[in-house]
């Protein structure tokens, strides 16, 4: 078959998923150091999002080179799994973020370990049973009139996949507002202590919102235009429809290491380490809390 241009642009974007994180799941693991849960979920987070980006490039080579339906049902079940999974490990640290806040002076405690990997269990547990579905059978290929904009899947399965993204999306929503009051209030009783709202108290608020706001934009224009198409197109549409919804999907793969990882100064201290090898003593890092928007 003739290459699909937009074929050929997942792949590319899955290629650069797979590379950014790749390389962030290599230095947590290569890190000791890293090893808190703030650092887990940002590892949890990096590699649902690799295994997207290789689910987007297997895609790709089974589609032009392995055409079978047993195939293109494990990739398109991997790839749900992956994304499923990337989603929630975002609602996971968006959790942690919060509780980091909302509990300062308990959240360094083995409960708070606990809490984190029973979240990671059960949004990796769930991602996969989403991803075995149309494995097991909750697919088209017997019935063309069931399938959705995104073939094999049928329309129920991806109502039932939007649905769960914009649950999770409120929920974000909710949590980030809540966290943009504490950071606010936090802001306000440091101001009444010194007795006067410095420059600084003002500008390091601000920032902290514009953060915020930046991360759940970035999240909701990646996802949000895919999630509705799901619900309101129809399999008839064209299929440029499809992809061109998608593709933005997938660039939120792309922007979660620059968020979550590379502008923490612990892990561009490992990156340093792991490829120069050349850090020195005299340059000092300071350490950040999930707090640190």
């Amino acid at each position: 078959a003739a290459l699909n241009p937009w074929d050929v642009m997942l792949c590319v974007s899955g290629t650069a998923i797979a590379c950014e994180n790749a390389l962030v799941v290599a230095i947590i693991c290569y890190s000791p150091a890293l090893r808190t849960p703030m650092f887990v979920l940002v590892g949890s987070l990096a590699t649902a999002d690799l295994l997207a980006g290789l689910g987007l490039i297997l895609n790709f080579v089974f589609q032009y080179v392995i055409r079978s339906e047993t195939v293109s049902l494990l990739t398109v079940g991997f790839l749900v799994a992956s994304f499923a999974a990337s989603v929630s490990s975002l609602l996971a640290i968006t959790v942690d973020r919060y509780l980091s806040l909302y509990n300062a002076l308990t959240y360094y405690s083995e409960r708070t370990v606990l809490c984190i990997h029973t979240m990671l269990a059960g949004a990796w547990g769930v991602s996969l049973c989403l991803g075995l579905l149309p494995v097991l059978g909750w697919n088209c290929l017997h019935d063309r009139t069931a399938c959705s904009v995104v073939r094999p899947l049928t329309k129920s399965n991806v109502t039932l996949l939007s649905a769960s993204f914009f649950l999770i999306f409120l929920i974000m929503l909710h949590l980030y507002i809540e966290i943009c009051k504490i950071v606010c209030r936090h802001a306000h009783q440091i101001a009444l202590q010194q007795h006067f709202l410095t420059a600084s108290h003002y500008v390091a608020t601000k920032k902290g919102v514009s953060t915020l706001a930046i991360i759940l934009g970035t999240f909701g224009a990646s996802w949000l235009p895919f999630a509705i198409y799901c619900v309101v197109g129809d399999p008839d549409y064209p299929s440029v429809y499809t992809y061109a919804t998608l593709l933005p999907a997938t660039y939120n793969s792309m922007i979660n290491p620059i968020i979550y990882a590379y502008r923490n100064q612990e892990i561009q201290r490992s990156m340093w380490v792991l490829f120069c090898d050349c850090f020195q003593a005299k340059v000092s890092f300071r350490s950040r809390s999930p707090s640190d928007v």
